[in-house]
């Protein structure tokens, strides 16, 4: 366990942290999901619900609810980060949510990812319910 804490501390150092905005509530703590601009851009105007969204000159970040990526491989090129520690500095908030919530809904979010990537999505690829004795 102690092994594990100590890759994650590594993994993290030396990496600028997305922090949500003051007076938006993140009780479910939050990771970041990134993508290369040439995509995000695409994506930020098709999304019914979008939270709260960040962007250098190359990426652009979604913050997601903490453990997004469970059960999930979120496709290349995008970039999930734990924590919202992202390996880009100078991000600055160019999207503040309508609502309340800093979250951009995740499974939606991962659909898009998916389609803008041409990825099908992992639940996919896991099989298929059988037809036989039906």
């Amino acid at each position: 366990m102690a092994d594990l804490l100590s890759r994650a501390r590594d993994e993290t150092r030396g990496r600028p942290r997305l922090d949500v905005p003051p007076g938006l509530p993140a009780t479910l703590g939050h990771d970041a999901v990134g993508l290369p601009a040439r995509h995000g851009r695409r994506l930020l105007s098709r999304l019914p619900h979008t939270g709260c969204v960040y962007a250098d000159t190359e990426w652009m970040w979604w913050i997601v609810p903490a453990g997004s990526d469970h059960d999930l491989e979120w496709p290349l090129p995008a970039y999930y980060s734990r924590g919202a520690y992202v390996p880009a500095a100078g991000a600055r908030l160019i999207h503040w949510p309508e609502d309340s919530s800093p979250y951009t809904p995740p499974i939606p979010l991962y659909l898009m990812v998916c389609q803008i990537t041409g990825v099908a999505p992992a639940w996919a690829r896991t099989g298929t319910r059988s037809t036989q004795g039906v």
